[in-house]
């Protein structure tokens, strides 16, 4: 098995819970200051397609490479995080992904056309695919390897309040200033947060003398271009008119095949460790806890994508106002990382989680109801209700799912769970632009409530995968 840094051996929540430690929190302060760039970044240029095109006199269709090919980065990135972290050690990995981050980030602000945008965006998004993986697992070993809900409410905060507070930040920087902010934004963010990392995250360099990881080479090879044909495929799914277009086709079968080409080598009893050790999801707490992430990823990013463009294409909203509408959403996600630790100490996870999914699914059905004259006012309370379901689900598999894992395989965890949330996130905005596209022909109006009700649908598929975790944890002695 491959040499991994030493990370003592995980357990479970105990009851009653204790505070986490200062020296923890100040780990997961750098951790969430290095991480939230990144995660503000991939929302915040989402709005900026149609300026972009304007501004550098291109066209939608190639702008959207802007997107997609961070995306597709990321998918590179993700699978090497565990080598690189068992060679160089996480604290260096970490400090190292948030430059290569900044020093894609101030590419893409001194672009001079649409194809350098891109190119610099491939650099950000390898940046970013280090960083989001290894925010849990450094987080995980600052704590010693004790994984509680409190931990995890901590660490996963960015995550989820990026998607809601990014539209309300780019919507700001696009209304006063010029595009290229939207990247030179991250640059104070990155250079707090390398201070904070070199400060405050353990030192963790491989013992010397103790052999070299070795890259699994053949299984990136076929891991990493698998993701990024499935990623590829489900991003053109709406725009190259349905599933059986070439330019959908095409990379999402050859995806398909790369990754079942993938596991079979994985699983082979003679295998040495592959890049990304999918024999971990046999394991029924990072199993479960990854198969509801993929369902919490579709549920999240599915609304996510179709809120904003209900406000700014149904109801005529500037992007800065789509954005500040946005807000109560994230107030309620906030809220929810204050109480959620606490929720799943006392009723378990499997409670906490069909609870968000089930409020989440609610507070998602007004907008299904919605249309140009809906009161703002209520769709508001709404979207405050909605943020507490959306702010909460993900805390309770991040707590669990590394709860059979052995120590040295919780980067290896970590990457699974990753990947989970990523291809599910492409998969839930797939599903409900396909069917906003389609739509579009019989109005606007019933084209959104259409989307919205597949956003209501995946939703509720989600409390499928939560049925399998645990409910009350006991204490590993």
């Amino acid at each position: 098995m491959t040499q991994t840094a030493a990370v003592p051996t995980p357990t479970p929540d105990a009851a009653p819970s204790t505070a986490i430690p200062p020296a923890v929190r100040h780990a997961l302060l750098a951790l969430v200051v290095g991480g939230i760039a990144a995660i503000l970044d991939s929302t915040m240029v989402t709005l900026a397609i149609h300026t972009l095109t304007v501004d550098l006199g291109s066209t939608t269709s190639t702008i959207q490479w802007v997107t997609t090919g961070y995306l597709l980065a990321m998918a590179v990135a993700i699978p090497v995080t565990g080598w690189a972290e068992a060679r160089w050690g996480g604290r260096r990995v970490w400090m190292a992904a948030l430059l290569l981050f900044v020093a894609g980030s101030v590419l893409c602000a001194v672009a001079w056309d649409d194809t350098s945008l891109i190119a610099f965006r491939v650099v950000q998004g390898l940046g970013g695919g280090l960083i989001f993986p290894l925010m849990q697992t450094l987080a995980v070993r600052a704590a010693g390897g004790r994984v509680s809900s409190r931990l995890m409410a901590a660490v996963s905060m960015p995550i989820a309040l990026g998607p809601i507070l990014g539209p309300v930040i780019g919507g700001v920087i696009l209304d006063a200033l010029s595009w290229r902010w939207l990247f030179l934004v991250n640059v104070p963010l990155v250079a707090v947060g390398l201070v904070l990392a070199w400060k405050f995250l353990p030192a963790d360099r491989p013992a010397p003398g103790g052999g070299r990881a070795r890259l699994d080479v053949v299984g990136l090879a076929l891991l990493a271009p698998a993701l990024t044909g499935i990623l590829l495929g489900l991003s053109q799914l709406a725009q190259d008119g349905g599933p059986w277009h070439p330019g959908v086709l095409v990379p999402l079968v050859a995806g398909v095949l790369l990754l079942g080409a993938f596991v079979a080598r994985a699983l082979h009893p003679g295998a040495t460790q592959p890049v990304v050790d999918i024999r971990l999801l046999g394991l029924r707490s990072l199993g479960g806890a990854s198969a509801v992430l993929f369902t919490a990823g579709a549920a999240m990013y599915a609304a996510m994508f179709l809120l904003p463009l209900y406000y700014q294409l149904l109801r005529g909203e500037s992007v800065l106002a789509a954005g500040l509408l946005m807000i109560p959403q994230g107030v309620g996600a906030l809220a929810a990382r204050f109480v959620a630790g606490s929720l799943v100490e006392r009723f378990g996870a499997r409670a906490v989680t069909i609870g968000s999914f089930v409020l989440a699914a609610v507070a998602t059905i007004p907008f299904a109801f919605a249309g140009p004259a809906t009161s703002l006012w209520w769709l508001g309370v709404v979207l405050l209700v909605r943020g507490v379901g959306i702010g909460a689900v993900i805390i309770p598999p991040m707590a669990v799912a590394y709860q059979d894992v052995p120590r040295e395989d919780i980067p290896h965890a970590t990457m699974n769970t990753r990947i989970a949330q990523q291809v599910g996130a492409s998969f839930g905005t797939a599903i409900v632009a396909v069917v906003l596209q389609s739509l579009l022909d019989d109005g606007t109006t019933r084209a959104f409530r259409g989307a919205f009700w597949a956003a209501v649908a995946l939703t509720l598929v989600a409390l499928v995968p939560a049925l399998v975790l645990p409910g009350k944890v006991v204490a590993r002695r």
